[in-house]
């Protein structure tokens, strides 16, 4: 039996204590990129809904009275409206334009 060795619990604890630094400095790197991800996502499903309302306008000649005249058309988006990451409504202003949600 004395040829067998295992590991000590000081170096246990010195493993453990450097995986939870490594996770100390990943974790907020990752929730900081998912944050940069939606907001991302956010901007560029403004963009798209803004430049299908302008192809709106080209194609009837007039601006459309509600978003759902755009979104809800399958000629505009196939594939059904973009939904925001963060689960807020996209709504049209008086400039006929979706706003940047500011995230």
């Amino acid at each position: 039996m004395r040829g067998i060795r295992g590991f000590t619990l000081v170096e246990l604890l010195i493993v453990v204590l450097i995986i939870g630094a490594l996770a100390a400095i990943a974790v907020p790197r990752i929730t900081a990129s998912a944050t940069t991800a939606k907001n991302n996502a956010c901007k560029t499903n403004v963009d798209v809904i803004n430049t299908q309302i302008e192809l709106y306008k080209a194609d009837i000649g007039s601006w459309p009275s509600a978003l759902t005249d755009v979104t809800g058309d399958v000629n505009y988006f196939p594939d059904g409206a973009p939904e925001c990451p963060y689960s807020t409504a996209y709504t049209m202003n008086s400039d006929n334009r979706v706003p940047d949600h500011g995230h």
